[in-house]
């Protein structure tokens, strides 16, 4: 499973994007997230999410692989794609780290 993937579903004429990231947390801890943005595409995100932390990328890997195996129950698919919401996944985490930074002071 990579690091980083585009879903995409097409509903009523619609495009639907999801852009899932497994990125490691700040600190020398080993701990790692999955960041999720989903809305339409060419459009901004309507949400970005996280899950985690994880004990490592293989373990953050195994969830993103149960939810892609969801997602493409529901009818998504696999895009190849570029990112295009690489920013907001990035602000989220800077966000993820500034909590975790605090936690651990």
């Amino acid at each position: 499973m990579p690091r980083n993937l585009c879903l995409t579903r097409q509903y009523f004429g619609l495009a639907t994007r999801i852009e899932c990231v497994i990125r490691p947390l700040a600190g020398d801890d080993g701990l790692w997230t999955v960041l999720f943005a989903a809305g339409m595409s060419g459009e901004q995100p309507s949400a970005v999410k996280s899950q985690g932390p994880f004990r490592g990328p293989v373990e953050a890997a195994k969830l993103l692989d149960s939810i892609v195996e969801n997602l493409t129950g529901q009818g998504y698919k696999h895009a190849e794609d570029p990112p295009i919401w690489c920013l907001h996944l990035q602000a989220h985490l800077r966000s993820l780290n500034r909590s975790h930074e605090q936690l651990a002071l």
